[in-house]
């Protein structure tokens, strides 16, 4: 009661209200800073993760360098099929496909665009979730896939296609002749344009029916690497070796995480460093805690040494002080973790709303990757920054409260 009763005090009356509105408020914008930082990059890093998941190979089998007829270094697989069905027979495995690589330049009337193209069977290409699943993104017929191919967004923008055209492909490593190898130039009828979400795969990449790759790229009877989707690919490394062993001496394999793993541990090094960040803001707002403590203790002086001569001990002078600072932890925290999570449940529109003001233009797909700034609201990010702001809340407001716990009554009371 006397606790509450300070709190609602004015300035005239003794009180320090202003001080106690700014520890609130700082408090509040500190829990909020920090939740909305933990959300947005949990939700940066699963969306990053799951666009690397859903558009790419878990697992890549291939061969190692090897001479072949003619004198020629090459790593195709002559026997894919067999080789495919072996990787297929691991535990945890769901699919393996045979794969057709190459980089072409690809030329829609005076439009050119540099694009990676891989050749695929179509039953593989269902199995893709970012390519096949997102078809409400997508245009197009992707069961016409094998009367010509599918490109990323991107590529249809750098482009100006659309479905129904026809993009010419142009590869160095065309026609063998007598008198050399000359470009090889097809056109193909765009089918479907697919968005997998993440800017670099739909900038660069167009999916080929395998049997054409095949013919294009003259690898005749051959496939460049194995492709490998795994039931749980965040335990990819409890795969390898079994896969490994299946695929028997002369082949190679490379994860998803030996191709994202430094982009990983960097996003991993950050997030440590921005809680750190975020948690001196907090302590810096809980600060303000002991700044309107230890004027409210200056300022009851008079009613700490009127207390204490009518019997209130020093531990019950102790708690109405804590209880004055901890009340003010409590309440900037709770409306701190609201304002947070309603930040990370409403981002997009927040989102919008900042690019409509701005202009447009604030978030480049190019430079960050994905196309919108995402949010995942996690249960273990919340408590952390409920733990962190109450501990130090209630850390700092000891001291102010022990100040005036052990205040001599007859020194408070000496000149009233």
């Amino acid at each position: 009661m006397i606790a509450w009763r300070y709190l609602r005090a004015r300035r005239a009356e003794g009180g320090v209200s202003v001080m106690t509105w700014i520890s609130l408020i700082g408090i509040t914008l500190a829990v909020f800073a920090l939740i909305a930082t933990l959300s947005v990059r949990a939700g940066f890093r699963a969306e990053f993760v799951d666009t690397i998941l859903g558009a790419n190979a878990h697992v890549t089998v291939y061969s190692e360098l090897r001479v072949a007829e003619g004198g020629r270094t090459t790593r195709t697989i002559e026997e894919y099929d067999a080789l495919a069905a072996r990787l297929a027979e691991v535990e945890g495995v769901t699919r393996t496909a045979p794969l057709i690589r190459g980089q072409v330049m690809a030329n829609l009337r005076s439009r050119n665009a540099g694009v990676e193209v891989f050749g695929i069977r179509l039953d593989d290409l269902r199995g893709i979730p970012r390519v096949a699943g997102a078809e409400a993104q997508a245009e197009g017929d992707l069961a016409r896939f094998e009367e010509g191919i599918a490109i990323g967004s991107g590529v249809a923008r750098e482009l100006g296609a659309r479905v129904g055209d026809r993009i010419r492909l142009i590869s160095p490593n065309g026609v063998r002749t007598p008198l050399g190898t000359s470009p090889r130039v097809k056109a193909y009828e765009v089918v479907y344009i697919f968005t997998a979400g993440r800017y670099d795969i739909d900038r660069t990449r167009v999916y080929m029916p395998f049997a054409e790759a095949q013919s294009f790229f003259n690898k005749e009877g051959a496939a460049d690497e194995i492709e490998v989707m795994l039931a749980e690919p965040e335990r990819v490394d409890d795969y390898t070796r079994a896969l490994a062993a299946a695929a028997g001496p002369g082949y190679l394999i490379w994860t998803w995480r030996d191709s994202a793993g430094a982009f990983l541990r960097a996003l991993d090094v950050e997030d440590n460093v921005m809680f750190v960040i975020m948690s001196v803001l907090v302590l810096i707002a809980a600060m303000n805690i002991i700044s309107g403590l230890i004027m409210l203790v200056k300022n009851k002086g008079r009613d700490i040494g009127i207390l204490r001569t009518i019997g209130l001990t020093e531990g019950s002078v102790l708690r109405v002080f804590f209880l004055c600072g901890a009340l003010v932890g409590v309440v900037g925290t709770i409306a701190g973790v609201i304002l947070g999570c309603l930040f990370a449940i409403y981002i997009d529109p927040i989102f919008s709303a900042v690019n409509y003001l701005a202009g447009g233009g604030v978030w480049d797909p190019s430079i960050r990757g994905i196309y919108n700034l995402p949010a995942k609201l996690q249960l273990g990010d919340v408590i952390s920054a409920v733990a962190l702001s109450l501990g130090l809340s209630f850390i700092v407001t000891i001291f102010p409260a022990r100040r005036a716990a052990r205040m001599n009554p007859v020194e408070a009371l000496r000149y009233e």
